[in-house]
Formats: structure tokens, sequence, C-alpha cells
């Protein structure tokens, strides 16, 4: 199967299905002697872990990584990082019943016509069980970027209800479970997931990371701008419909006085005096924070019967039942920092590349 490769210096591939024995994830391109244990990982995973809370599905896996190659003596060596997470908790026995059913909106259908076969045990490579692995590989990113590179992620949007903007605070991002800014927000969102929940059904979500201290300069024009790569790697994610930098789609009802976004001199230094264009020109970052928003869709997975057909073309009706998440865009939010993590470490590496190349360039 192509496609499960993403970056370029920095660089990762994924493997493993939902209910197979574990996934994975090798990722190329790390520089030598970064301090990295399997700790430095653990803690992003844990964000991301199923079960956490009754909003998320109660597939109990504990997600614990273990470190195969690439480290020696808690720092990297320079060679490809090999991570695994084993799958201790896999029901396959909740889809015997439909593994002759494609589930509308799931990737069921698809998958079975362009290989001829279809792993029907949680989705196998389409499940969101392997976004854990991108998860792993963002937390050696943000080993990369360093502390000056500061990433988060929250829930702006659950169904149709969306948060107040001027009650942003962001401690209260991990005080809820459902990394909301918005507490009056938060205590809606869990009357509205209990009653989905109730009916068997699912809602959708948007989701916001916002990447601050990126420096100015990162992104390759013309086809490999940097926020060009951010639009693939949000939407390479399990249920993403859409993705918007800055104003996003917003910008298209804005006069153009509006959206410029000005500068003046501050400090001795360029100021930018809005963020329209989400920290990015041209494909080149700003200097500025990068805000990158995803709208993630329902989840495809509900109880609600729903008609579909069978791999023999008979006309029938299917309800899913197991372990599945009301809301996927909650658990997408850690997904969403990490893919953003990477799409900067790619990016960062790819310019020091630029920069120790140019004295050679001049002097030619």
């Amino acid at each position: 199967m192509a496609g499960s490769s993403f970056g370029e210096i920095f660089r990762f591939t994924t493997w493993g299905e939902s209910h197979g024995p574990a996934i994975g994830v090798v990722v190329d391109g790390v520089p030598p002697r970064l301090p990295l244990q399997e700790e430095d990982i653990q803690r992003w995973l844990d964000r991301r872990r199923p079960g956490r809370s009754r909003f998320t599905t109660q597939r109990r896996e504990a997600d614990r990584v273990e470190i195969l190659s690439g480290v020696f003596g808690g720092r990297t060596t320079g060679t490809p990082v090999s991570l695994l997470i084993r799958n201790t908790d896999p029901r396959s026995k909740d889809y015997a019943d439909i593994k002759d059913l494609y589930r509308p909106g799931h990737a069921d259908f698809t998958y079975e016509m362009k290989y001829g076969i279809r792993d029907w045990r949680g989705g196998g490579r389409a499940s969101a069980r392997e976004t854990a692995c991108r998860v792993a590989a963002g937390a050696i990113a943000r080993r990369i970027l360093g502390e000056k590179i500061r990433i988060r992620g929250y829930l702006v949007k659950i169904g149709g209800d969306s948060i107040d903007s001027s009650c942003f605070d962001e401690a209260e991002i991990e005080r809820n479970p459902f990394w909301c800014p918005d507490a009056a927000a938060a205590r809606r969102w869990e009357t509205l997931l209990d009653e989905v929940r109730r009916r068997g059904s699912s809602v959708g979500a948007v989701v916001e990371v916002v990447a601050e201290g990126v420096p100015a300069g990162l992104g390759e024009p013309v086809y490999d701008k940097l926020d060009a790569d951010l639009a693939k790697a949000m939407m390479s994610i399990n249920a993403v419909k859409g993705v918007e930098i800055g104003a996003g789609f917003a910008a298209a009802a804005l006069a153009g006085e509006e959206n410029a976004d000005e500068i003046v001199m501050k400090d001795g230094r360029p100021h930018f005096l809005s963020n329209r264009a989400g920290g990015i020109l041209g494909g080149i970052s700003t200097g500025q924070p990068v805000v990158v928003r995803f709208a993630v869709k329902p989840t495809s997975s509900i109880r609600i019967p729903r008609r579909t057909i069978d791999r023999l073309g008979h006309e029938r009706e299917v309800v899913t039942r197991g372990r599945h998440d009301p809301c996927v865009g909650i658990r997408a939010v850690p997904v969403g920092e990490a893919m953003m993590a990477c799409v900067l470490a790619d990016h960062l590496l790819r310019h020091h590349a630029l920069l120790s190349a140019a004295p050679s360039r001049a002097g030619g």
C-alpha cells in the first residue's frame, strides 16, 4: 500500500491495523544527539489515548510505546527511530456481523474497490487507531522544534455549537474532556454528547491548532508551501473534510483593506497589526502564530440503522455496534497538534539545509 509515509527530510512511515497485534511508526531524518526516552513520547500518546472519558470510545488501550531503534543512551543516533505500540484490547467479534456490509460514510467500500480485499476488523488501516503513530512521530518532531516553538490545539465547535471567543481561557483547555477553552461551551457539550450517545448517533467538530514562536522564512514555494503542506497534513487525518488557514473561508467575505495584515515597525522590528493570513504569506512563515482549523465529520460507525449494500450487491440495512467515539473530533486535537509539529519540523530541517548550502552556492 502506497501513501503510508509523510514528509521530506523529517519523514515518517506508519504501519499496522486497528485489530492487528500492534501498530507502529518508523521516523527517519531525526538529527543525532537529541535527548529522547519513551516517557517523552508517552506523555503525548496519553492525551490521545482512548477511554479517557465517557465521551470517547471505551476501547481500553494503554498505548504504551516501545523504542526499538535509533536511540542509544537516551539520545538519538541519527538512524531511523522505530516505535511500537501493541494492541491489547481489540474486540474483532463486534464486527463479525457486518464483515460483508459496507458502512455508509466509512472506507469499507472504497478499500474493497481499490484492493479487492479489506480488513473488516475495526476498519484496518482506515481506523483512527493509526493516528496514535502520528502522535508518536509528533513527539519526536517537538524535540526537533525545541521549547521556543509552542503548539496547542483545542476544539472550537461541536455539532452546531461554537465557543465564545471572548471567553477564551487557555487554562481551561486541560480542565475538561473536550480540550475546550470556553468553560460554558464545555458544559453544553457534555449535555449534547450524552444525548447523542443515547441515540446511538454522532456529531462532527472543528479543531483549531496554533503554533507560536515559528520563525519567519519556513516554507518552500511554489508547490511545497508551508500552508499547502499543513493542509495536506490535516486533511490526511481520519474523518477530516475541510481545512483552512488563518481567516480561511471567512476571508472571502472581507474587503481587501480588511483582509490585509498591515505592517508597522515596533521596537525596531516589523510588526503585523493582525493575522488573517494565519502566519503564512506566499507559502512562507511570517513569524506570527501559524493558525490552522480543520473540520471533522461525524463518526461513521453508529447504531442508527442505515441503508447500504453487501459485497454481492444486495441492498441491506446496517447497524454498527461496538465501541466508538460519539465525536471523533475530540481525540483529533492531539493528532492535529502532532501533524503541525511534523510539518514544522520538516520545514525547519529543510530551511537549515538551505542556509548551510548558501555559502557554497555563493562561492561557486
